[in-house]
């Protein structure tokens, strides 16, 4: 009997980061004490503003289907948020809203792939990014930002990665795994070569932009290099800095003739992201910002709590990182240390699952992220919880020889 599965999706892996909060929730129901540090959610919930604006959408009867990618007024709050926030200008026919942030990015490689095509992944990457360039029939082009570079791409090795079937270089800052923001100059110099490139477009996933710390001052590449505007895809949405994960609402600005396509892509497959969803977000990006500092004052707290507990666990380095809610810490001095049970820590793939199961603390392996040997850690959750993982990781890498 042939194989039910499409060559297309042998092609990719099911989603690490999913595998590791699902196997967390498995061990939880089964009455293990589990601390699950691998899902990338805030922790704290919607704000009561936007949650009473879809409660008022549904009193309204706005529960029917929309325009395909994205409602008049929640394509206006978008328009003016771009504004606002980024010194971009854009009209609602360069806006795509779908449902999160996975299906605008897959809608852009579907509807500009061909077979053979390459997009840039720098690595440690987002887990998604290469299946969807894959499953769109693209290849994945991987080029690794050094732990000594901040986990930033460098010019000169974008540079090198560029071929003439090259199509898109995927940025993404702060980053999902490493929290590493581009600053403005790095940002330039990368424009730099890119504009040697013309074919080059630039996908920019710009999903946690409101959660940088300190002075850092956040800036996206069509504001800082504006000739590259006509090739570039700035994707955002609500998920993060508004706590609305579930609610499902990713958009992206761009030229109109790429937005064009996305929307033929979704008419054939999603159609309109949730009716409600999207009142909601109209709200999000319309409604109070005050929040949004107070959480990330939170978040940087747990930042600071998390980089510090690690750096005192034997055999862990783990760096300082710029944003988002990640950190990315080594394991290069455990490497071939042997835990107590005879598990001998060959990499992080090992790391993560002996941590598990003697300590039921979950991380994800840095292999997923396609850089070892590291693990990522998402500090979206309590202080406390937060000092308790860190304390186990503590007691785990002690017993380690």
């Amino acid at each position: 009997m042939s194989s039910l599965q499409s060559t297309a999706l042998a092609r990719v892996q099911p989603s690490a980061t999913l595998a590791v909060t699902a196997k967390a929730r498995e061990l939880k129901r089964a009455g293990r004490d589990v601390i699950g540090l691998g899902a990338g959610e805030p922790d704290f919930d919607t704000p009561q503003n936007i949650k009473d604006a879809a409660i008022a959408a549904i009193q309204r009867g706005e529960t029917k289907y929309t325009d395909v990618d994205g409602t008049p007024e929640l394509k206006a709050a978008i328009v003016a948020k771009f504004a606002r926030e980024n010194g971009l200008t854009y009209t609602p026919a360069q806006i795509h809203v779908a449902s999160g942030g996975k299906p605008v990015i897959y809608n852009a490689f579907v509807a500009t792939l061909n077979a053979g095509d390459e997009v840039i992944v720098p690595a440690p990457y987002w887990v998604s990014y290469p299946d969807m360039v894959l499953l769109a029939g693209g290849e994945p082009v991987f080029v690794t930002g050094e732990e000594s570079d901040g986990f930033k791409l460098r010019p000169e090795v974008l540079e090198a990665a560029i071929t003439p079937r090259t199509r898109w270089l995927i940025l993404n800052s702060p980053s999902n795994p490493t929290g590493a923001a581009y600053t403005r100059a790095e940002l330039l110099a990368l424009a730099d070569v890119l504009r040697r490139h013309p074919h080059v477009w630039v996908l920019t996933d710009d999903m946690y932009e409101h959660l940088t710390y300190g002075d850092f001052e956040y800036t996206t590449i069509a504001q800082v290099a504006p000739d590259l505007y006509d090739r570039t895809l700035t994707v955002n949405g609500v998920s993060k800095a508004y706590a609305m994960t579930g609610w499902r609402i990713g958009y992206a600005g761009g030229p109109k003739p790429l937005i064009d396509l996305m929307r033929k892509v979704a008419s054939q497959t999603t159609s309109n992201p949730s009716s409600i969803s999207q009142w909601a977000a109209v709200e999000a990006l319309n409604g109070t910002q005050d929040f949004i500092a107070e959480r990330g004052a939170a978040f940087e707290k747990r930042r600071d709590l998390v980089v510090s507990m690690l750096n005192q666990a034997t055999g862990i380095r783990c760096p300082n990182p710029e944003g988002a809610f990640y950190v990315y810490p080594s394991i290069e001095g455990l490497i071939g240390k042997t835990a107590p049970d005879g598990t001998v820590i060959s990499d992080d793939e090992v790391f993560t699952s002996a941590l598990l199961e003697a300590e039921g603390v979950a991380v994800v392996q840095g292999a997923a992220f396609g850089l070892s040997p590291y693990f990522r850690i998402s500090y979206a959750t309590s202080e406390a919880v937060l000092e308790e993982a860190c304390a186990r990781i503590q007691r785990f890498c002690a017993s380690l020889r």
